[in-house]
């Protein structure tokens, strides 16, 4: 086969036949494009080809679960894919529309070696990509994509005989049963389930229900328009009709779920949004008396209360600070044999016994109503005023270009490792390191931290700044590192301000 061709426009006779695939849309751990701007149909088919190409060249058994969200495109974008595994001699396993913790589940309820998921997770329409992994429930990082990439890229994409298609429709109900098995809630709970009319609507109020949880409906029909917003738990505007919908029905909290169902967003009985690292921080709480000494993985945006909680202190817990992006989350929980991994963006890592170590959107939902279980005379705002008070910004998004960003980055973290370096004061304080394990964390002496990375999944940086000591620390700490980026002028302008 020939090598894919960028230049290949839309609506050209070409476009119909040979392959359009943006290099960059390999990226660290996803593989993400616009569609069909970025990649066409034949574009899609030949990842699959060169997918199943690298299934053959790592010696993973030639079988693998796919499935699909509920965009209007995705279906399509499917089968393109289907078409290039089986080509490449795969018996593929069609487990239809899904969440991507389902197709995870599906590796396996079906025994399988190999899943791909084409979802854009929670990106707007127009984009879409492919989560997949081999090593349960590892999915690839920059190993494997880049191996991919040169795979697909360099037309080394090799048919074999041997392809093959089925149907399985029973993994929704073995999901569902998995996640709920016999749990009932012993407590009245009054949950809002939003899902941004997003792929998560077909599953998470069907959840709740068989735990005994009263369903509050917010935005739960499909609609791939997404009419409403789009449906990410880290975004503001989602956050926002949480609450409100929290205050219009008294419920005990509110549950928000991104387009693919793998992050979970939560919102308090106050109509208080809690980001997803303080709920990791609860959650961690309420695991720690019956798992004394475990380690829990926390990624660099995360607060640092993972480690100086008293509570968690207190049962001998051990902090690990780690790379952003779930498939590097996932490995290092594995690595580790940590007990859970938390982002700050809603993903979040339950190993066992609790889950099986990928992100679950819907496993969260359950452990946070089996603590509310667990707590009956405490509600979710209580929960959170039970921990340590700190100060911290959303996940805030300057854009750069993804051809530019991570060398803009490299450029700011040589001058942050330097400032350290030199003594300067950042922020009125001095600086204690600079964890360069992911962009540049720069952590004062008093614990405040501020946070500049390069977003894996779409042309822009990333900045997260907290204080334990107040908000005008806060806002210092922002001033200052967003003093550095600007210094490159290609940076633009925030998605979203403090």
């Amino acid at each position: 086969m020939t090598a894919p061709l960028s230049q290949v426009t839309p609506n050209t006779w070409e476009f119909l036949s040979t392959p359009m695939i943006k290099p960059t849309g390999f990226r660290e751990y996803d593989a993400r494009w616009r569609f069909p701007e970025e990649i066409n149909l034949p574009g899609m088919t030949a990842l699959g080809l060169g997918l199943g190409t690298q299934m053959h060249k790592r010696g993973i058994e030639p079988r693998i679960v796919v499935g699909n969200d509920y965009r209007d495109y995705s279906l399509a974008v499917k089968n393109a894919l289907i078409i290039g595994l089986m080509q490449a001699g795969i018996e593929v396993t069609d487990i239809g529309p899904a969440l991507s913790p389902m197709a995870y589940f599906s590796q396996f309820y079906l025994d399988s070696p190999a899943v791909a998921m084409v979802t854009a997770s929670h990106n707007p329409n127009g984009w879409t990509g492919v989560k997949m992994g081999f090593e349960r429930p590892l999915t690839h990082g920059p190993d494997e994509m880049a191996e991919l990439r040169d795979i697909v890229l360099g037309g080394k994409g090799e048919a074999r005989p041997g392809g093959a298609y089925k149907i399985d429709h029973s993994v929704k109900e073995a999901y569902l049963q998995d996640l709920v098995g016999d749990f009932k809630m012993s407590r009245p709970l009054k949950v809002v389930c939003a899902t941004g009319n997003g792929t998560a609507g077909a599953i998470a109020p069907e959840l709740f229900e068989r735990m005994g949880v009263e369903v509050v409906n917010s935005h739960n029909e499909l609609d791939y328009t997404f009419p409403h917003y789009n449906p990410n738990p880290e975004a503001m505007e989602m956050l926002h009709d949480m609450a409100d919908s929290v205050k219009a029905s008294g419920a005990d909290l509110a549950l928000g779920f991104d387009g693919d169902g793998d992050r979970c967003g939560v919102v308090d009985d106050e109509g208080e949004e809690i980001f997803a690292d303080k709920v990791g921080v609860i959650l961690a709480r309420g695991f720690a008396p019956d798992h004394e000494g475990a380690t829990f993985v926390a990624d660099v945006k995360s607060t640092g209360l993972f480690a100086s909680d008293p509570e968690l202190k207190k049962y001998g817990i051990k902090a690990d600070y780690w790379k952003t992006g779930h498939s590097h989350m996932k490995r290092r929980v594995k690595e580790l044999g940590a007990l859970a991994g938390f982002e700050k963006s809603g993903h979040y890592f339950l190993a066992e016994p609790i889950g099986r170590g990928y992100d679950c959107g819907m496993r969260v939902a359950v452990e946070i109503c089996k603590l509310m279980d667990r707590n009956p005379g405490k509600s979710m705002s209580d929960l959170r005023k039970e921990l340590p008070t700190t100060y911290s910004t959303p996940t805030m998004s300057p854009f750069a270009a993804d051809t530019e960003k991570y060398d803009i980055l490299d450029r700011i973290v040589a001058k942050l490792v330097a400032w350290h370096e030199e003594g300067k004061p950042f922020a009125g304080r001095k600086i204690a390191e600079v964890v360069t394990v992911n962009g540049a964390r720069v952590i004062l002496d008093n614990g405040g931290w501020a946070l500049v990375r390069a977003s894996s999944n779409t042309p822009n940086l990333v900045v997260v700044c907290e204080s334990a000591e107040s908000e005008a620390e806060m806002r210092a700490l922002f001033a200052e590192i967003d003093g550095v980026i600007r210094t490159e002028p290609a940076v633009g302008e925030y998605d979203q301000k403090i």
